[in-house]
């Protein structure tokens, strides 16, 4: 009878160890890996009928109300153009040019995927923003204390995402992602 308990024991145990890990597995995966560009990361098959399990349920965590591959790219950076993970304490300018999409943002998130609060309200910046004339060079501030101009507030000191969406892809863009050229994420100043 001991042995029974024994091995039904384990057999959970081993189940919840199994699920655990593949929830955190699934929490702590971006929006696809099979195509980086400089710091950003996406998948070809995110929003496409080809997306494996993983793809699937990491879009159904993360990506909630994804639109297919047609409609949007979507691409995520946790690391600046130098590889160092990007941190709240630190100022950073996010330098791009033209995108081939119809229009793109770029919104801030804490790990888990979720706006972080900021007394400004503000946790994007739209393609809509860049003044006319600017849109093959153009800079947006991210960091913690207000800037003149285009800017993101990180509003924590702790690590935080970038996800750069992009609506009605076209080009190369729509076709072969990873032969693109993206936006640079350069740090600057960190506060102690």
């Amino acid at each position: 009878m001991k042995a029974v308990f024994k091995w039904t024991g384990l057999l959970v145990l081993g189940l919840v160890l199994g699920i655990a890990l593949a929830v955190w597995q699934i929490r702590n995966s971006g929006l696809g890996n099979d195509v980086r560009v400089g710091p950003w990361i996406t998948g070809r098959d995110i929003g496409t009928a080809h997306a494996d399990m993983k793809t699937r349920a990491v879009v159904a965590l993360r990506g909630l109300l994804a639109l297919p591959a047609q409609e949007a790219r979507y691409f995520t950076a946790a690391t600046d153009s130098a590889g160092a993970p990007l941190s709240g304490k630190c100022r950073y300018a996010l330098t791009g040019g033209m995108i081939e999409a119809r229009w793109w943002s770029v919104t801030l998130y804490d790990p888990g995927g979720w706006l972080i609060p900021n007394r400004w309200n503000r946790h994007s910046i739209g393609s809509g923003r860049i003044p006319v004339g600017r849109a093959g060079g153009w800079t947006v501030l991210i960091g913690p204390e207000q800037q003149p101009g285009l800017w993101i507030p990180t509003g924590t000191d702790g690590a935080f995402e970038l996800t750069l969406r992009t609506y009605r892809p076209h080009g190369t863009l729509a076709h072969d992602p990873a032969r693109i050229s993206l936006p640079t994420i350069t740090r600057g100043e960190c506060r102690p």
